[in-house]
């Protein structure tokens, strides 16, 4: 028997809020804490969902540290930052995202493979424990929103909403609606984005959207011109920066994103397209063997103590080693 959407009249259900009260967040690494010190800054209560209690304790403790910074730099005080952290809870149960009204998936897999089918998974699990009314978004870079809504039973209600690292900087969002996105939910990420101090990009349903398919783009032609030994790291680092005004070259960034990360998104690019110009050039596999993922692991294009990077002064042959 066919049942149709109608008969659980979830338009009708979804009307828009005056104010969106708590946010959920699936999986809280390092682009989840950016998210979450932003949206409990801007006074909005978050709960996230991780693996272990071990975990979640060391993931406030990340947050809390972040926190330090700003306070160190003049940027927050110790009583704003009690305030933020207030608004901020771990759980390891879905049955804690009940009663909140944006649910965004941020799961950060080890995985250097796609981890589509756990993406899947996790959305059934939102699905189950969430409101009628609650909007069901991803982070995800470069997979296709509509692969996982299509196991809800009301893909009507979700949509991509992909942030930029560093989130506190970048002052937008790229929203992806998908072909049974409804008005309703757009609207209330619209108004969320708002809330948080973001503009919407909307774009139509791709891999890679607009930031990733440039980044990737530029990560791996920089490799190309080290491995045909034009220039070195740094240099090639610093030309990139006083061109385009960025903060940081392709190989910071790459390190900052992390290696590994990158390498997933090549891989999802070129398994979509098929096109040469996303197959990860041969050192981004190879650093990413030899788990030189970048500032999270300590080594990557750079050295890293903290936010400090040290230039590589070794043979490209030898990853940048002596």
């Amino acid at each position: 028997m066919t049942v149709s959407l109608e008969r659980f009249a979830l338009n009708q259900q979804m009307k828009p809020k005056g104010q969106l009260q708590k946010v959920g967040l699936i999986g809280c690494g390092a682009v989840g804490q950016e998210i979450a010190l932003l949206i409990s800054q801007k006074g909005i209560e978050v709960v996230f969902i991780d693996l272990s209690k071990e975990l979640i304790d060391s993931i406030l403790i990340n947050m809390s540290e972040e926190l330090d910074k700003l306070i160190n730099k003049w940027g927050m005080t110790p009583s704003e930052k009690k305030l933020v952290m207030s608004r901020i809870k771990g759980s390891l149960n879905y049955e804690d995202i009940a009663d909140c009204d944006v649910i965004i998936e941020s799961i950060n897999s080890q995985k250097v493979a796609a981890n589509l089918e756990e993406r899947k998974e996790v959305f059934r699990k939102i699905e189950q424990h969430v409101k009628p009314d609650a909007v069901i978004t991803s982070n995800t870079a470069t997979m296709m929103i509509s692969d996982l809504a299509a196991v809800l039973e009301h893909p009507e209600r979700s949509a991509g909403m992909h942030f930029i690292s560093p989130v506190s900087k970048i002052n937008l969002v790229e929203v992806v609606s998908h072909f049974h996105t409804n008005q309703v939910s757009l609207d209330v990420i619209n108004k969320f984005a708002k809330m948080i101090g973001k503009k919407v990009i909307e774009v139509n349903e791709s891999p890679g959207n607009i930031s990733t398919r440039m980044i990737v783009n530029i990560i791996n032609e920089a490799c190309a011109i080290l491995t045909e030994g034009v220039a070195s790291v740094s240099d090639i680092d610093e030309v990139m920066m006083e061109v385009t005004g960025n903060s940081f070259g392709p190989f910071e960034m790459a390190d900052r994103y992390g290696i590994d990360k990158i390498l997933k998104w090549m891989n999802n690019l070129y398994h979509e397209f098929g096109e040469l110009k996303y197959k990860p050039n041969p050192i981004i596999k190879r650093m990413a063997r030899a788990k030189m993922f970048g500032r999270r692991t300590g080594e990557g294009f750079y050295k890293w103590e903290g936010d400090h990077k040290i230039i590589k002064t070794g043979s490209i042959k030898n990853l940048g080693r002596e």
